[in-house]
Order: C-alpha cells, then sequence, then structure tokens
C-alpha cells in the first residue's frame, strides 16, 4: 500500500521496487476503517457460497447478502461470477453484465492478452549508439540510449548495460548522454492528478527509456542533533536539501512526519525534505519518485559506467537515434514469461502500462499510445467471444477513475487464459494465498493457505479480486468479485 514499508526486503532490492512501485491502492485514509477480519471476510463467505450454491443460481445465495447488508453495500453494488474451469455454466453468477471499475484486476487481461499476442518469449531491447568516432576508447561524440519501453530496465541491468558498453572498449564518453525516448507518446498527464500525490510511486508516468521504475528509498535516520537522510540509489544529479528540525513527542509515522517538496519544477533534481521528526521515529524508510526520466536514467547511467570505471564528460539531454545509424550496443530484457511475474505478483503499475504499449506495437508504428493497445485488446476479446460492451481500458495498469469491465469478460478472460498453451506461466504470475506477493499476509494459517492464486484491486470506491480458486474437492474455479460502491473499502468490500 502507498507509503507502507514494513516487511520490506533490504531496500534497493529489485523485489523492494517492484513492491512499492506497484502499490494499487491510493487511498491511505481508508487504513483506518478497515479492520483486519472483515479485510477478508466477504472473498471467504463468497468462496464458502460459491462451493455450495447451485449453478447459475438468480438469486444471490443469504450467507453472501447477509455480509452485503452488515457492511451497507447493496447488491447492486456486486459483480460476482464464480465458475468451474472444466464448466460451460457458472455456479454462481450475479450482475454480471454490469461494466465496473476493476482497478488492478485489469492487469489480469493485460498481462494474458501480452502473453497471447507476445508470446512468453518476447523481450524488449535498449539500445546504445556512438554518435562519433570512438578511437582508442573514446567516443569524440555524444553517446545516445533510445529506449522501447523494457519494463525491466532495473538498476542492476542498468549496471550489466555500462558493462557491455566496457567490453566492447568504450571508456570515455567526450560529449553528453542523449535520451531517446520517442517510442512512446503518452498522453500529457500531471502525475498528481489522480490522487494529488505526485511522489507516490504508483503516479510514476510511463516513459519508453524508463530506468528503475524512477523509485528512490529515502532513508531517514536521527542522530545527536539531526536527522540524517540518504537515497537508494545514490545518484551523482541528484540534490538532498535537509531541513528536518529532529525534535522529542510521539512518532506519527514518517508519512505525517516528513514533507517531500520539488519547490523549482525547472530543477526537478533538488528535493527539499522539511517537517518535524520526532527521534522516537527511530530511522524509517519513505519510497518516492522524483526527477524527470531523462534525468533518472542519466544519473543512473552515470552512476553504474563509473563503477565500470568509464568517463562521460557531458550532461544529458534528449535526442534522437539518427535514421539509418547502426547500434554499438544493445541491452535484451529478460523474457515476458519472467517479467509478468514480478508484475502480476506485485501489483506493478509501471510495468503493466509498459506491456500495454508493447501490445500496441502489434498493429501499430511508433509513436505509441496506451489508445492503440486498448484497441488491440478489445479486438482480443471480441475474437474470442467476450462481451466489449461498456469496456474501457485507460492504461495497463488499472490506476484509472474512467476503466470498466464486466466481470463476465473478466473470468473469461481466466477462463480462456486457463485452457490457453500459457496457463502455466500466467497462472505462476499471480500472488498465492498466504504465501507470497500481495497475497503473503492473507490466509497464512487457513486451508486457503497455497490454494490461490488471485489479484487483488483497491481504489476510493473500488474492491476487487479475481483468480483461480483450488477448492477442498480438487477442482478448479475462476473467481472474479468486483465492488463499485462509496462503502467498497470499508471492511468487508476490501479483499
Amino acid at each position: 500500500m502507498p507509503g507502507r514499508t514494513r516487511d520490506l526486503p533490504q531496500a534497493g532490492t529489485a523485489v523492494d521496487r517492484t513492491r512499492s512501485a506497484g502499490m494499487d491502492r491510493p487511498i491511505p485514509h481508508a487504513e483506518r476503517l478497515r479492520p483486519r477480519q472483515a479485510r477478508t471476510g466477504l472473498v471467504i463467505v463468497l468462496l464458502a457460497v460459491a462451493l455450495a450454491a447451485s449453478p447459475a443460481a438468480a438469486e444471490l445465495p443469504e450467507p453472501l447478502a447477509r455480509v452485503l447488508r452488515t457492511h451497507r453495500l447493496p447488491d447492486s453494488a456486486l459483480s460476482v461470477l464464480v465458475q468451474a474451469v472444466d464448466e460451460r455454466q457458472p455456479l454462481l453468477a450475479h450482475n454480471i453484465d454490469t461494466p465496473r471499475n476493476p482497478a488492478s484486476t485489469i492487469k489480469l487481461v493485460t498481462t494474458f492478452v501480452a502473453l497471447d499476442t507476445l508470446g512468453p518469449t518476447h523481450r524488449w531491447r535498449t539500445e546504445a549508439y556512438a554518435l562519433g568516432p570512438v578511437d582508442n576508447g573514446v567516443l569524440n561524440g555524444d553517446l545516445l540510449l533510445k529506449g522501447y519501453g523494457d519494463p525491466w530496465l532495473i538498476e542492476e541491468e542498468m549496471w550489466k548495460f555500462a558493462g557491455d558498453l566496457r567490453k566492447r572498449g568504450l571508456r570515455h564518453v567526450r560529449g553528453r548522454l542523449l535520451i531517446d525516448d520517442s517510442h512512446w507518446a503518452p498522453p500529457p498527464r500531471d502525475p498528481g492528478s489522480f490522487d494529488g500525490q505526485p511522489y507516490r510511486l504508483y503516479n510514476v508516468q510511463p516513459n519508453a527509456m524508463m530506468v528503475n521504475f524512477k523509485a528512490f528509498t529515502f532513508d531517514f535516520i536521527p542522530a545527536a542533533s539531526a536527522v540524517r537522510i540518504s537515497s537508494n540509489p545514490t545518484l551523482p544529479n541528484l540534490e538532498i536539501v535537509n531541513r528536518l528540525q529532529l525534535v522529542g513527542g510521539k512518532c506519527p509515522g514518517v508519512v505525517a512526519a516528513v514533507k517531500l517538496s520539488v519547490p523549482d519544477p525547472a530543477n526537478p533534481n533538488r528535493v527539499v525534505f522539511s517537517g518535524n521528526y520526532p527521534a522516537s521515529c527511530g530511522a524509517q524508510s519513505l519510497p518516492r519518485s522524483v526527477m524527470d526520466p531523462a534525468s533518472y536514467a542519466y544519473g543512473m547511467f552515470t552512476r553504474m559506467w563509473g563503477q565500470w570505471n568509464g568517463v562521460i564528460d557531458g550532461g544529458v539531454a534528449r535526442g534522437l537515434k539518427p535514421s539509418g545509424a547502426k547500434p554499438y550496443a544493445t541491452r535484451w530484457s529478460p523474457p515476458l514469461a519472467e517479467v509478468i511475474r514480478p508484475l502480476n505478483k506485485w501489483s506493478n503499475n509501471v510495468m503493466a502500462d509498459a506491456l500495454l504499449y508493447a501490445i500496441a506495437a502489434r498493429s501499430s508504428t511508433p509513436p505509441l499510445t496506451p489508445a492503440m493497445g486498448a484497441a488491440v485488446v478489445r479486438d482480443w476479446l471480441a475474437r474470442h467471444g467476450l462481451p466489449v460492451e461498456g469496456f474501457v481500458m485507460e492504461n495497463g495498469s488499472g490506476l484509472s477513475r474512467v476503466s470498466r469491465i464486466s466481470a463476465r469478460t473478466l473470468a473469461g478472460t481466466l477462463l480462456h487464459a486457463y485452457r490457453s498453451p500459457t496457463m502455466p506461466e500466467y497462472l505462476a504470475s499471480l500472488a498465492v494465498s498466504g504465501v507470497d506477493g500481495t497475497m503473503h499476509r492473507r490466509f497464512r494459517n487457513g486451508p486457503e493457505r497455497g490454494h490461490m492464486h488471485l489479484k487483488t484491486g483497491h481504489l476510493n470506491d473500488v474492491a476487487a479480486v479475481a483468480g483461480y480458486v483450488l477448492a477442498a474437492n480438487g477442482r478448479r474455479y475462476v473467481v472474479t468479485l468486483l465492488v463499485n460502491h462509496a462503502t467498497a473499502n470499508h471492511g468487508g468490500g476490501s479483499a
């Protein structure tokens, strides 16, 4: 969840960044309204009722209806479909043709359509171009990096890419680092427009040359008379201004104690931390995103290039690959089948948005847009006999107020995926109840542990869960639950 840092792996690891960048629930105020037991209650009752319900039940079973009444949720706010993967008729169906906001459960559609259209071995490339002669390891000109939307161009991959350049003999760039992100044309959007939280990692805007999800973990450690601030990663072009005051008193939490700002939009590399930081808070961490994509890529490349004893003289600028130029070096991403595992297990928004652009490339020429990808998804649904009435896909992640899908269409995608050749890759990408991903804390001690592969979704007024359940009778079911209501995140409406 946004801003939550407890139980994270060591700061700076790939899992840490993936998890933080993927938090799909920008509703920090709702945390106070969600009791632990009620948080999973609706799902537990749903599963119990699903296994006992008669086929194609016209009315909601009374136990489920009672849960809705308890949490002030009208049955009109709920869509639910439960169907065995080897049956043609649902076991339970309610409001399954009503288009609803799916939040992050739309990632189930994004990732499977990507698997089905691109193939599990699809890879993304990132290219480096030497714009000038290379003499005895010295480039007398600029070095250009062109991105094609690799969703896994993390810190470790950038280190390997810098190493590839050194292995080819390059050691000194006399010019600048140019960033070519022209493969995509993202619609202009203020990162704070969704919920007024522009520095939250889930609000990072897509970019074809995105490095490391543009993510930082800022660490705060109270000392004798001040608060020390450090960042992970540490980039040479990030300036941190520390105006935190060390005070006494009770700790309100790092989000309340620390204010982050970028006072000069023309200089996004300068961040200011202010506020009163109680010593009782101890060491705290705050995952946030600052800088623009080109500056972040430059800072990361400069740091990694230096670790390979490389030198670059100039700064950073945007540029375009010259027509007909051949790459000096190319770095390939891991295959799609590996990429969707951290994406779905930790609900990574940036990676899901990148997949929609990749889907677009199947039928459109660059620069690519989300609308092009959404058109491919819509055609895919229609081609496989799934309803597209009311279907709206603003992006690949579900961080949207306007995206809509019906429970019938979402469940139909899951059923089709289960019967497809790439079912093992797809199923393995989902969080396992009580074991890993966003489900690692849920159903840890009951019989459900390890028996459900699910994707959750949460936004203001939206709670959703969808995926596969292996029941006690040995049969596997597709379960889709969508709740859109003002009280969806109060207790049982949360999933």
